[in-house]
């Protein structure tokens, strides 16, 4: 008899607790307050702000921030938007104020210029992007672009007129949002420069130059054109012509110091055979290293031709006549002139040639 009763009361609890799992899976979570929201669009949407927010989670609520910058939200001023759009009950656990931050990417303005100087890089005649100045229609600033702009940036139209120096370059970054492209253009005026050595003084045709006579400036290569003298070429080199301060040099404009010039005091040397012959002479022209010059012998008072060795040095080439006969001497081409005679072997034999 007792059987019955208890089976009834087994069922009522088991279909009782069947009604209290029903009613805890139908129970909607608490919606929770966010302090801190990162949006990518320019929309901040109820879901951005609150947990749990259910179907009401792609409601528009604000518009975004600025790209890649920073906003503020007090709390009350965003708990009356969501009971606008009947989103109540929600848990702020004591937030005062809600940051929204709005992602971006961000080009560098230093890095826009870079990307350019290479698209023209080597284009109707122009060297090097590390050696192009360019000047911009618009001042170049960091560009803000949507985070989903992830491309690299290419160039897609290039173009300089070489003349006027004018350039026109743009470029499109991919998207991952949309098939579409970001597009960004840039014009301005490119001008190639050039390291070059410019004199700090004014200098006479045959002034040798100094380190001190020298800076290294950046200059346009069409003022100093593709034979800019580097300083490293200048120092110790001798002026062709004569130049301003100010003025950069070019490889044209310098030469190698003469060692020997128009009517100086020279030394004869010559040599042959293990000897060592000097004379003294007269420079009839000037010359530098290697060159040919033209000589007046002090002694004999005639000219010779010799080739410049050093400074006031010029050497003197004299075939040896063959020994005839055991009593023949050997000569050099001026017997009259006296000269002062050294072996090689550092034994010298003074004359009164000096």
């Amino acid at each position: 008899m007792m059987f019955r009763p208890l089976l009834v009361t087994a069922l009522l609890v088991a279909a009782s607790s069947a009604a209290i799992a029903e009613d805890k899976d139908d129970t909607v979570a608490t919606p929770v307050l966010r302090a801190q929201v990162t949006v990518e669009s320019d929309i901040v949407r109820v879901g951005d702000v609150i947990e749990n927010a259910g179907t009401a989670a792609q409601i528009a609520i604000y518009r975004s921030p600025d790209l890649g910058t920073t906003g503020s939200l007090p709390t009350a001023q965003v708990i009356n938007v969501l009971q606008a759009h009947q989103v109540i009950g929600v848990d702020t656990k004591g937030i005062k104020s809600v940051s929204v931050t709005r992602l971006a990417r961000i080009l560098d303005g230093k890095d826009i210029e870079s990307q350019v100087a290479h698209a023209l890089e080597h284009r109707s005649g122009l060297g090097d992007a590390a050696n192009l100045n360019l000047t911009f229609d618009r001042d170049v600033q960091d560009v803000r672009l949507d985070a989903s702009n992830t491309g690299a940036l290419q160039p897609v139209s290039v173009r300089y007129e070489a003349r006027s120096g004018r350039f026109d370059v743009s470029f499109e970054i991919a998207n991952d949002n949309t098939g579409s492209r970001t597009k960004l253009r840039f014009t301005g005026v490119a001008i190639e420069m050039l390291e070059a050595a410019v004199l700090t003084r004014n200098v006479d045709r045959g002034d040798v130059l100094k380190a001190s006579d020298v800076v290294i400036e950046r200059r346009p290569k069409a003022e100093v054109g593709s034979d800019a003298a580097t300083r490293s070429h200048t120092v110790g080199m001798q002026m062709r012509k004569g130049l301003r301060a100010g003025q950069p040099l070019k490889i044209a404009d310098l030469g190698k110091p003469d060692l020997v010039q128009r009517d100086d005091n020279v030394t004869l040397i010559y040599e042959a055979a293990g000897l060592y012959l000097t004379v003294r002479g007269k420079a009839v022209d000037g010359g530098t290293e290697g060159d040919t010059v033209t000589v007046l012998n002090l002694q004999s008072k005639r000219t010779v031709a010799g080739t410049v060795i050093g400074r006031g040095q010029v050497a003197i080439s004299v075939p040896m006549p063959r020994t005839a006969s055991a009593d023949t001497t050997s000569s050099v081409a001026e017997p009259d002139a006296p000269v002062s005679i050294a072996r090689r072997n550092n034994a010298q034999t003074n004359s009164n040639a000096e």
